[in-house]
């Protein structure tokens, strides 16, 4: 049986049963393609395949080639639990005796610390969509929300006009495998949020029936492509295109709101994490601020940092370790 099939009965197990997403269904259609072309390179049936021949393929994707990258950690850890899922799902359905993926093992995952914007950083970021014309209307919205409620990008485009509760303040996003959650919306971005509405959007859907709330200059509703389009533009006149990506505002929210005082939980809740140690990274990444403020600020603190270098046989020459360094369309 040739992989395309295979895949596409995988593919709709895990929707109809599991609920996945559609952006993990495309993930793990990519994934299964890429196997099944290494399959056929190496001659082997994918019912065939041996533990061998997918430990090789996970290889042959880390190791990289003349054309192309290797593979980061975090992706290969991915299609190691892709290959796990569909390996086990055709051992249910006794299409095979033994399971290849039993002691398959991506590489370990790297633990790297989020970007995060400061708050000058973002007040800059938010003050770029300028004028009154629609697109500057909807930029500025957009941009709102996603530091006031830490939206990942497929909830935001997702987001319907009925999503929103202005007069409460809330909005209803609907998260990994169509789960749904209330976050709270702060008063600029409501604000933000009501003239985008009153004379923003109208003028771009003109007599379109469209549901979803921000669209793009047709009227149609944004897609994952354009929304990091309007993003990037407005970081690159914000001088901040290096240290942004949409997830950007994700991070940078989480980690305001942690660093205000608020609950690891309450922020496990907004973030719409099913564990609380994905959460946790946040604490963290909070605590390495800190630090850093702190090691770079403190005159006794920088003094500790220095003796410590020396004694350790950094010298006179040694730097200290806590010293400070030197509208879009769409």
């Amino acid at each position: 049986m040739r992989v395309e099939r295979l895949t596409l009965d995988f593919l709709a197990y895990l929707e109809l049963e599991r609920g996945l997403s559609r952006n993990t269904l495309h993930a793990y259609q990519s994934d299964l393609a890429q196997l099944g072309g290494f399959l056929t390179r190496r001659g082997v049936s994918p019912l065939a395949a041996q533990h061998g021949d997918l430990a090789a393929f996970l290889s042959e994707l880390a190791a990289g080639g003349k054309d192309r990258a290797p593979v980061a950690a975090a992706t290969l850890q991915r299609k190691a639990a892709c290959l796990r899922s569909f390996y086990r799902h055709l051992r249910r359905e006794g299409l095979i005796e033994h399971d290849p993926t039993a002691d398959l093992r991506g590489p370990p995952k790297t633990k790297r610390l989020p970007k995060v914007l400061s708050r000058e950083q973002v007040a800059k970021l938010l003050e770029q969509p300028k004028g009154t014309e629609p697109l500057a209307l909807r930029d500025r919205a957009l941009l709102e929300v996603m530091y006031a409620c830490g939206l990942r990008v497929s909830e935001v485009i997702g987001l319907e006009v009925g999503d929103v509760d202005l007069e409460e303040g809330m909005l209803r996003a609907r998260g990994k495998g169509s789960k749904e959650r209330i976050v709270p919306v702060g008063r600029r971005a409501v604000e933000a949020l009501d003239l985008y509405r009153r004379r923003g959007r109208p003028p771009l859907v003109g007599v379109k029936v469209e549901t979803r709330l921000f669209v793009n200059h047709r009227g149609a509703g944004l897609t994952r492509q354009g929304l990091y389009k309007i993003i990037q533009s407005h970081a690159r006149t914000a001088g901040l295109a290096e240290r942004m990506t949409p997830h950007t505002l994700r991070h940078t929210f989480a980690t305001h709101l942690l660093s205000g005082g608020c609950d690891l939980r309450s922020l496990q809740e907004m973030l719409g994490h099913a564990d609380l140690a994905t959460t946790q990274i946040y604490t963290h990444l909070s605590a390495e601020r800190l630090k850093d403020a702190y090691f770079g600020a403190h005159p006794r603190a920088h003094m500790l940092r220095t003796s410590d270098a020396r004694a350790s046989g950094g010298g006179d020459d040694q730097a200290p370790a806590g010293a400070a360094g030197g509208g879009a369309h769409a």
